[in-house]
């Protein structure tokens, strides 16, 4: 068998349609001596003996080192220019109270963006002082809940939040830390739904406004002007939005160190992972490495005091150290008209492997066109075939993995896992054509646990109102 013709440049023909790649794979995603795909100890058969599928599986070790790792390599490379970095978790990726523990446990702050991952982060136990809200369209009622249940920084994303902050603060008899997020206008290389720093988009106060915003924040006597908050975007791999978005928030620091105290800068987080072979993750040694050189050169240049950094990582952690395992449905091969060199008549196939879940658990490829790796829970020797995973769902576009070379006998009943759904899946998750979201299962040590429950079908209907009890 050679490559398909239908297939992505970034794809290439497997020698082996069942290896596990381990930046792409949880830590410990191994197979038995049969062949069976085991995460945290547990088979895929067992995991979906107890749960069904769809069903999410986290590597509760991985995740919990992946965040030590990341606090390490910051802490250390910022000690080297003496100061101190803090590591916020960016529960957005994905939250749940026992998340929101593990990362307390590994001494990561935790970033929020409503009143919703709010209430499970201190339901989590997370000490609310070491927690950061951010949101473009904060409502009062979330403003006052922040503040009085003390937040340890509210970023502020707009000139009249600036008061409406201040208000709130005043009301509750305190002062309020606040950061200030400014659009840098760096263009990160990423899909342009997942830049956010660009001028013609929602989030920030342009750059040019940062001084005028950091005065009317001074002026109040409720609020402690904290620093500047920056974040590019997400799932970047190219370092050089990083550099220049740090440099241009340290000239605007360098500013306002001058007209008073300035103790920390926030630059945000964003770098990338491995979703599939083609990729190339940034390790976050060399992203803290890289920050601090240019934090440490820039301070030098301006004659300013080093301050200390945050930084945001959610998708590092979580992602890759979580799957989604699926049944296999229907199969069905289809037949294309492609011309290859002199043959205009040419045709190539490509397999439509549809599951049992689809574009309500993990959103991402049809919001982002974003790529995945799937493997079989079982082992093959069969030829590889070119496959989309496609899901269930009443859209052309519900599809889970857009290219992958799947063994050639792929059959309805298999298990399909697919890689580093860690992030962003469970959080986007809804019950498009009412179907319920899948749990979520921590393993770890060969024990599994849930972490969420599943939605069924008597959930959904006890929502709707038209639903009459007992009948």
């Amino acid at each position: 068998m050679s490559e398909n013709p239908l297939a992505p440049q970034h794809l290439r023909f497997p020698t082996d349609a069942s290896a596990l790649t381990a930046r792409i794979w949880p830590a410990s995603a191994t197979r038995t001596d049969d062949g069976e795909l085991v995460v945290g100890g547990v088979t895929a058969s067992d995991l979906v003996e107890q749960f069904g599928t769809p069903l999410y599986v986290v590597d509760e070790r991985d995740v919990q080192s992946r965040a030590v790792r990341v606090r390490n390599a910051f802490t250390e490379a910022f000690e080297r220019i003496g100061t101190r970095a803090h590591v916020y978790y960016a529960g957005k990726a994905f939250l749940t109270t026992q998340v929101a523990a593990w990362m307390a446990e590994a001494d990561l702050r935790v970033d929020v963006c409503t009143g919703g991952e709010l209430a499970v982060a201190l339901a989590g136990g997370v000490d609310p002082a070491l927690l950061g809200f951010h949101g473009n369209d904060k409502s009062d009622a979330e403003i006052a809940r922040a503040v009085e249940v003390g937040v340890g920084t509210i970023v502020l994303d707009s000139h009249e939040e600036i008061g409406r902050v201040a208000r709130a603060a005043a009301d509750a008899g305190v002062v309020q830390r606040v950061r200030i997020r400014i659009n840098s206008g760096v263009h990160a290389s990423t899909h342009e739904y997942l830049a956010t720093a660009r001028e013609d988009q929602k989030f920030g106060i342009p750059l040019t406004e940062a001084v005028t915003a950091a005065a009317a924040v001074r002026a109040e006597p409720s609020l402690a002007f904290v620093g500047l908050h920056s974040h590019i975007g997400s799932q970047i791999f190219d370092e050089s939005g990083f550099r220049e978005a740090a440099r241009r928030l340290m000239d605007v620091h360098a500013t306002l160190v001058a007209t008073g105290p300035v103790p920390e800068l926030n630059l945000g987080g964003g770098w990338g992972i491995d979703y599939t072979e083609a990729d190339s993750a940034f390790e976050p040694e060399d992203v803290a490495d890289a920050l601090a050189t240019i934090v440490a050169e820039a301070c030098a240049e301006r004659d300013i005091p080093v301050p200390e950094i945050a930084v945001e990582p959610g998708r590092y952690i979580v992602g890759p150290a979580g799957i989604t395992l699926y049944r296999v449905g229907t199969i069905k091969p289809v037949a294309l008209e492609v011309g290859i060199d002199d043959d205009a008549d040419a045709s190539a196939t490509r397999t439509y492997v549809s599951v049992d879940g689809g574009m309500s658990d993990n959103a991402r490829p049809a919001l982002y066109g974003a790529d995945y790796t799937a493997r079989l829970a079982r082992t093959s020797d069969a030829p590889a075939v070119l496959s989309r995973v496609v899901g269930k769902h009443c859209e052309s576009g519900d599809i889970v993995v857009n290219d992958e070379y799947l063994p050639g006998d792929v059959h309805r009943g298999d298990l399909l896992a697919v890689a580093a759904t860690g992030a962003y899946c469970w959080s986007l998750a809804s019950n498009y054509n009412h179907v319920g979201r899948p749990p979520v299962v921590a393993v770890a040590d060969g024990v599994p646990r849930i972490l969420v429950r599943g939605e069924s079908i008597d959930d959904l209907l006890a929502r709707d109102t038209g639903v009459v009890p007992g009948a």
